[in-house]
């Protein structure tokens, strides 16, 4: 099997990402993975996309350092592959990284990845699901049951008017990701409330989103795989997020600390009724964060923290992964290529 990932640039993937670990776990069961900077894509005049990709040397890694120095190092393998003629062309590169720097690149991998489905290479996840989901007004497309109550505008009073209503809000970009410019604001700080809503305002739009007391204690990070919790070997593919401090945000690289998930009713019923809409877009692989009886965000582009629910569960989830490409990649054969890779993302 053969598969590429497509990324912002291989210089900055590290050893503890996610397509890191799936890297390994696809070299170490015979496979070719083939890192793929979004930059280096190319639509070549016989109507094949092709790439200039890089390949580890070695046949088999004990983790993702010693994987990730070979990567980067002088005896990587390079090449121009036939994307077209991959098996698995994994989009792994995040958009929102992009904001103001390669604005070209936000939806670079989604137009070359539409264009080598046609010859029959399963993209996840699937690039017309990824296009509706480019910003986070996707979220408002689920059923009003699992999301926060929500304003999305640019005008300052009716922000404000959202906030005294609510007595306390999140206010965060319209397009970001991370944690980047989130704030927890309150109505009788007016003066503060001007200040963070006129810093967030300069991304663009801002989401006015109702505070869940319950995200004092964090939140839950739990994945799903074509459309259903991701298990294996018995555990379910999640963790907790801690807050760090007084600092309202949960991501890891906003200060966050890990802990075990305990997964509750409520967390599956969340899972489940999110599920139809995550399968007719043909999302393989999605990070939903909850809080409660809600959720905060779904992350389809490029959800990370296996490594984090590898660690606290002691199962190694890119196994499930990689079985769920290789069955993909077996019915394609089977069936003559003959299925929709919307269909096929999630099967």
């Amino acid at each position: 099997m053969r598969v590429g990932f497509v990324v912002n640039d291989i210089k900055t993937e590290e050893a503890g990402y996610t397509t890191t670990r799936l890297g390994v776990a696809l070299t170490n069961r015979g496979h070719e993975a083939w890192t793929i900077n979004v930059g280096d894509l190319a639509y070549d005049p016989d109507e094949l996309v092709r790439a200039d990709a890089s390949k580890v040397p070695k046949a088999r890694y004990k983790d993702g350092i010693a994987y990730m120095r070979d990567l980067h190092g002088k005896n990587v393998i390079r090449e121009r592959v036939t994307v077209d003629h991959l098996d698995v062309l994994f989009l792994r590169n995040v958009p929102s990284d992009e904001k103001g720097k390669r604005e070209w690149a936000k939806t670079a991998a989604l137009d070359f990845g539409r264009v080598a489905m046609r010859h029959g290479v399963i993209v996840l996840n699937d690039p017309n699901g990824l296009a509706k989901a480019e910003n986070k007004m996707y979220f408002q497309l689920f059923p009003e049951e699992v999301r926060p109550t929500t304003l999305i505008s640019r005008d300052r009073k009716l922000i404000r008017e959202f906030v005294n209503d609510q007595g306390r809000a999140v206010i965060k970009p319209l397009h970001g990701s991370g944690g980047e410019s989130v704030f927890l604001v309150r109505s009788d700080q007016p003066h503060n409330l001007n200040q963070m809503i006129d810093a967030v305002a300069r991304d663009g739009y801002i989401i006015a989103q109702e505070y869940l007391p319950k995200a004092e204690n964090g939140d839950t990070r739990l994945f799903l795989m074509n459309g259903e919790p991701l298990r294996h070997k018995g555990r379910y593919a999640a963790f907790r997020r801690v807050r760090s401090g007084g600092d309202m945000r949960s991501n890891l690289h906003a200060g966050g600390t890990l802990a075990k998930a305990t997964l509750t009713d409520d967390d599956f019923r969340l899972a489940e009724i999110v599920r139809p809409k995550l399968v007719q877009d043909g999302m393989f692989l999605v990070g939903i964060d909850i809080v409660g009886d809600k959720l905060m965000e779904i992350n389809v582009f490029s959800p990370g923290g296996l490594g984090s629910a590898q660690k606290l569960e002691g199962v190694n989830f890119n196994d499930a992964v990689v079985d769920s490409l290789e069955r993909k990649v077996s019915y394609m054969g089977y069936y003559r290529r003959n299925f929709e890779n919307v269909d096929l993302a999630t099967l």
